[in-house]
């Protein structure tokens, strides 16, 4: 297996163009299944450095349409994961997808922990530019210390992470 590097860029207005195209093709998809579609992660936050890799959060009012959920991305070419470990994250990877932007794709119900941890998390960086600094540069930082070390480049941002998870009572 090849090692991946860590790649960490300004922020680039391009993301959002990214997002809203993989958003289309989600919405013709899956549009009556879903209650939203949410951009997540540092690719979502006006100014922050990132890896370029839009984050994606479907939602579901509940998991009584998960089933139906999963079968409409796989005739898109997504394939279901499962949890990974996380309770309430479905998580797909996909195939054919070289005309979108990389990403990962997670669906969510309505009242999952983890979409309301992304989404607080992204909603309190929006509007903290101060946060928004010192996490681009704790990122870069983390790049440089660690590119090809994916575990150890997430450990060096954690505390940062933990922090405002503090601040927001996550």
């Amino acid at each position: 297996m090849a090692i991946k590097q860590v790649i960490v860029l300004p922020y680039d207005e391009q993301w959002k163009q990214d997002f809203a195209a993989i958003k289309n093709e989600l919405t013709n998809a899956l549009d009556r299944l879903i209650t939203g579609i949410e951009y997540v992660g540092s690719t979502s936050v006006q100014g922050l450095s990132a890896k370029p890799v839009i984050d994606i959060d479907v939602v579901i009012k509940d998991d009584t349409v998960l089933e139906n959920v999963i079968a409409a991305l796989a005739e898109i070419g997504y394939r279901h994961e499962g949890d990974l470990g996380i309770p309430g994250r479905e998580a797909f990877r996909y195939d054919g997808k070289e005309h979108l932007r990389k990403h990962h794709l997670y669906v969510c119900c309505e009242d999952s922990a983890e979409l309301k941890r992304h989404m607080r998390f992204r909603d309190h960086l929006r509007t903290h530019p101060d946060a928004v600094r010192e996490y681009s540069r704790i990122k870069e930082e983390g790049a440089k210390l660690y590119p090809y070390d994916m575990d150890s480049y997430i450990k060096h941002k954690s505390p940062f992470i933990e922090r405002i998870y503090a601040q927001i009572g996550i």
